[in-house]
């Protein structure tokens, strides 16, 4: 497991400030990747829309759930994957691949899991699978992004972490840097993550320039092609 560089606090909270649209244009503007890559998909949704938006490094976990042991009453605890926790930047986000035959049956976290993940600096959860307690988890302001809702942990059990896992559609390793809001959850590329606030800006003042011209009782199609070609050059 490799450690990425840390952004500073101002950077992070920078990020913070823009919602997951804001920050995607900006990323496209810096020409990073390709536009179809880095979010994930629908399969993923955001639980609570209303919270504001989530950053953090993300602690992957592969977990497997929906069958009994095949000796004894219970699955090996893994308490050692707090210790991995730890080891990453923070904030954290924790990203679970639930690799059951039936994903999201039941949900590794819930109230008193994601007490201690709150506790270990965890800002939210991402999961192709289900979560469960979702007062609790709203209350507390801790992000859920989710591919379903569970009422049980029915025979959840770890079976690794650190490694890469794919969470619709996104491969997501171990310290990459995540953003999600109700849009959705798209990786920040630390590479270029300095510079996003300053091009999202950029992208935002073009849009309400274009905004503002369609919105006036001077619009004419001739204005607002001028305004493209002058945007474009």
């Amino acid at each position: 497991m490799s450690t990425p560089a840390q952004l500073d606090d101002s950077q992070l909270q920078a990020l913070r400030r823009l919602d997951a649209c804001a920050l995607a244009n900006a990323i496209e503007t810096l020409q990073v990747r390709l536009r179809n890559e880095g979010f994930v998909d629908h399969t993923v949704r955001s639980l609570f829309p209303e919270l504001a938006p989530m950053v953090g490094y993300a602690a992957t976990v592969r977990i497997r759930g929906s069958a009994p042991p095949t000796a004894g009453a219970r699955y090996p605890d893994r308490r050692d994957w707090w210790d991995y926790i730890t080891r990453l930047p923070a904030p954290r986000v924790v990203v679970v691949l639930d690799t059951a035959s039936k994903p999201g049956l039941c949900a590794l976290v819930g109230q008193v899991h994601m007490s201690v993940l709150l506790a270990l600096n965890c800002v939210g959860v991402v999961t192709n699978g289900s979560v469960r307690d979702i007062p609790a988890a709203r209350s507390a302001g801790f992000h859920y992004f989710a591919g379903s809702v569970a009422l049980s942990h029915g025979y959840v059990h770890i079976l690794d972490f650190g490694q890469p896992v794919e969470i619709g559609g996104l491969t997501i390793c171990s310290g990459d840097l995540l953003h999600g809001d109700l849009h959705g959850v798209q990786s920040v590329p630390l590479a270029v993550a300095a510079q996003i606030p300053a091009a999202a800006a950029a992208v935002e003042a073009g849009e309400q320039e274009l905004i503002a011209l369609c919105r006036s009782p001077d619009f004419t199609l001739a204005k607002l092609h001028a305004l493209l070609a002058r945007q474009r050059t």
